[in-house]
């Protein structure tokens, strides 16, 4: 068939968040106005636990969303992703189902010599090295946290790293998708632009929730060091950051709560 004859896509979309939110049979109604969004279900089932009488609002694939009262206050939690691929699917599934607050659980590696294995780095703001976000917005855009919700949850992070002789920075986050490709070269760049951590995640669920107008945050705990070479993987102090993460979202939903 000569090209000119093929058939052409005329829909907006294949698939939009809300066929999404169709297919796992999810209505705004159903979760609460603030969600955690961690990245291994591991995590999210620790986040779970502290939640009382939590539903399961779905199980699809391998994204599993609760929605559940923690101190009287409802909230949504969802293993939202390790990469920045399935990471705007979930995203987009909580910004059709019009939650008001995310919050990303993150961990990443630190490009700066001084942060260490279960230090915490809060994203002030994204260089989009993934390949996801290019398809909503421009080159130009600049991707940000919503910054009265980054102000609050500085002043809460250190508060509760401060117990464990942790430290809480502050700075940009790379996002790259390509993780055995952060060769010296790249790397450098980046850090010329002012990053301090990595990570394959922020940029992807920060642009998106910027794009829907929806506030979001983003901390996360170091877990390697790409300037020292050191893998804190198993480190005692990166698995205790693991659960002051959680510790820290529960507190910022509080806040936000007014309890």
């Amino acid at each position: 068939m000569p090209i000119a004859e093929q058939e052409r896509m005329t829909r907006d979309a294949h698939l939009s968040g809300k066929d999404l939110m169709a297919m796992v049979q999810l209505r705004p109604k159903d979760i609460g106005p603030y969600a955690i969004v961690p990245g291994p279900k591991e995590r999210l089932d620790s986040l779970v636990k502290k939640m009382e009488n939590p539903v399961k609002n779905f199980s699809f694939m391998e994204y599993h969303m609760f929605t559940g009262l923690v101190g009287g206050i409802r909230m949504t939690a969802i293993n939202g992703g390790r990469f920045a691929a399935d990471t705007a699917i979930t995203t987009e599934i909580l910004c059709n189902a019009e939650a008001k607050v995310l919050i990303r659980i993150g961990s990443c590696g630190a490009m700066r010599r001084d942060i260490k294995i279960g230090d915490f780095i809060i994203a002030t703001g994204c260089i989009r090295g993934d390949g996801v976000s290019p398809y909503y917005v421009d080159e130009k855009f600049v991707t940000l946290p919503d910054e009265a919700l980054t102000q609050q949850l500085t002043v809460i992070a250190k508060n509760v790293a401060l117990t464990a002789g942790l430290t809480v920075h502050e700075g940009k986050v790379w996002s790259t998708d390509a993780i055995l490709r952060e060769t010296k070269d790249v790397v450098n760049k980046v850090i010329d632009q002012g990053a301090i951590g990595v990570d394959m995640v922020s940029s992807a669920f920060l642009t998106i929730a910027q794009v829907y107008k929806i506030s979001a945050v983003s901390i996360l705990a170091v877990s390697d060091n790409l300037i020292t070479g050191q893998m804190g993987f198993i480190n005692p102090d990166y698995y205790m950051a693991e659960g002051m993460l959680i510790q820290m979202a529960l507190e910022l939903v509080k806040q936000l709560e007014g309890k």
